[in-house]
């Protein structure tokens, strides 16, 4: 934990010092600066959190089709490493601030880019979205959490969801666990059954990895109706539901091995048979399922399987990545042309097979999306919606900073009743 509690300190210092680094071979320029053109070609820069495998396969799968049908646009990866983007939005933070915008930059659908529109960084897509048709190609409840007052201000590129639980399936038969786990108490019985055989129960990355796991015990335990309704006015984070959640939480937790540096180390315990559990989002599929250059080169349903978070059948906790238009953009035509190719079925069809993710797009390729992924676009047109925590859906960047600074307070103390006094100040502190 004094490990875990020192790389957060250490994060927090040199974040700002951050340079934009290529995640997939891209041009690399320091931080604050716009890259210089080269062989004639405007350089568009786009900025994500897209390193990792799987993630940056699929960001290079696009990025071919855009420079394809973009010859005089030569694109420029300022990707910054780091799980669910908190080293890259607190950099994008500093380059806002300095009237340095990225031309276009990753962020998640939903809360998250509330923020950007009230300070006036982001630009209307309205007009995009008439062109190319996409209130018709998007979900209508997709389109709504991306609008403000009847503007948009995103490109959505996919569907994840939050709400997986990872399983090695030989490790759970070793274990005598017959099953994945359906309730948050056959999840405690089933990771008791593992400890008791010398394996890690649950394996746990970087101090955002266990926001990710509280949203899906608050789920779990609470019930869609009820988690929903915790991000509405006047919600009561103090009641009972919430704290025998929060005692579950703490319970879950307390069988978690040793804290990896991110989600991916994490999750490669499972898929190696090191650890029985993971709950992660579902670009963990990418990972575990894409060949070695780029993922794991695992077996599924052998080498590991997935079910819906333990309680959360029938919910589909998601999230959605987007690209925006910031105000102020060097190569605003070179953005718009990277939107486009974001915003088409050629370019989400892509992207999402490698990523492990779905796509926004109702008309995509549903060949394309096959075993994990193909679950996930039947539960996704079937299942209820609730939205993320950590990724931007339910709460806005403030309230989310308030509430893992709460979570990560509860990582050294275990104190699940002061988790939940530090979650409720959160609340009332930034309820939208």
């Amino acid at each position: 934990m004094r490990r875990w509690l020192a790389a957060v300190s250490i994060t927090m210092v040199s974040v700002l010092g951050l340079a934009a680094c290529g995640g997939g071979g891209g041009s690399t320029a320091p931080a604050g600066q716009s890259p210089a053109a080269s062989g004639g070609k405007q350089q568009v820069e786009v900025f994500s959190w897209w390193t990792g495998p799987g993630e940056a396969d699929g960001l290079q799968a696009m990025r071919k089709i855009f420079e394809e049908k973009n010859p005089n646009y030569t694109f420029f990866d300022a990707a910054v490493a780091g799980g669910s983007g908190d080293k890259a939005k607190a950099l994008l933070q500093s380059k806002l601030q300095a009237s340095t915008p990225p031309d276009t930059f990753q962020g998640h659908a939903g809360a998250e880019l509330q923020g950007y529109i009230k300070a006036g960084n982001l630009e209307d897509l309205t007009s995009l979205y008439d062109e190319l048709k996409l209130k018709d190609a998007f979900p209508a409840q997709l389109v709504e959490q991306i609008s403000v007052e009847g503007k948009i201000y995103s490109v959505p590129v996919n569907i994840h969801r939050s709400n997986v639980l990872w399983f090695n399936p030989a490790v759970l038969k070793d274990a005598g666990v017959a099953a994945a786990p359906k309730t948050i108490e056959e999840f405690i019985a089933a990771l008791e059954k593992v400890k008791a055989k010398g394996k890690v129960p649950l394996s746990i990355g970087s101090e955002w990895t266990v926001t990710h796991l509280m949203e899906s015990v608050l789920l779990g335990s609470l019930g869609t109706d009820a988690y929903n309704a915790l991000f509405k006015p006047g919600a009561d984070w103090n009641s009972p539901e919430v704290t025998k959640a929060l005692e579950s939480f703490a319970k879950i937790l307390s069988y978690a091995g040793d804290p990896q540096d991110d989600w991916q180390p994490a999750a490669k315990q499972v898929a190696d048979g090191d650890a029985a559990f993971n709950i992660m989002g579902d670009w963990a599929y990418g990972y575990f399922h894409n060949p070695p250059e780029g993922g794991l080169g695992k077996t599924s349903k052998t080498d590991f399987d997935w079910a819906p978070a333990p309680g959360t059948e029938g919910t589909y906790l998601w999230l959605s990545d987007s690209f925006t238009l910031p105000k102020g953009a060097k190569n605003r035509e070179g953005a718009l042309a990277w939107l486009k190719v974001a915003a088409s079925k050629e370019g989400q069809d892509a992207f999402n097979p490698k990523k492990g993710s779905i796509p926004a797009r109702k008309d995509a390729d549903q060949a394309l999306y096959t075993d994990y992924l193909g679950d996930a676009l039947k539960d996704w047109s079937s299942n209820k919606l609730a939205g993320s925590i950590q990724h931007g859906v339910a709460v806005n960047q403030p309230w989310l900073a308030a509430i893992n600074e709460a979570v990560g307070l509860f990582i050294a103390s275990k104190d699940a009743k002061a988790l939940q006094q530090g979650l409720a100040d959160a609340a009332t502190a930034n309820a939208q």
